[in-house]
């Protein structure tokens, strides 16, 4: 009988910079079809030095939270895929 850890533990840094490469690229991807469709908009501030770079009433706050939503919702869907992948070789075991 096996005691490995499940593969979701053991996949720690794969689902993070995995997850985050993958979903902040997607996010970068949304900022900047945003920005084409609707330019600043209305949005008084681009943001962008300092803290203001991640307030979301700025543009560019707005986007990188985008990406950082993006980023973790990327970390969970890694989770769920290898949750299920495990089951699919434990049955096949």
């Amino acid at each position: 009988m096996s005691t490995k850890k499940p593969v979701k533990l053991r996949s720690f840094w794969l689902i993070l910079i995995g997850g985050m490469l993958t979903g902040m690229g997607n996010g970068s991807v949304f900022g900047a079809t945003l920005m084409c469709l609707m330019g600043r908009g209305n949005f008084d501030n681009w943001g962008g030095i300092n803290a203001t770079a991640y307030d979301p009433h700025t543009f560019t706050g707005f986007i990188d939270w985008a990406m950082i939503v993006f980023g973790i919702a990327f970390c969970l869907i890694m989770i769920v895929a290898l949750g299920r992948h495990e089951k699919l070789e434990q049955a096949a075991a």
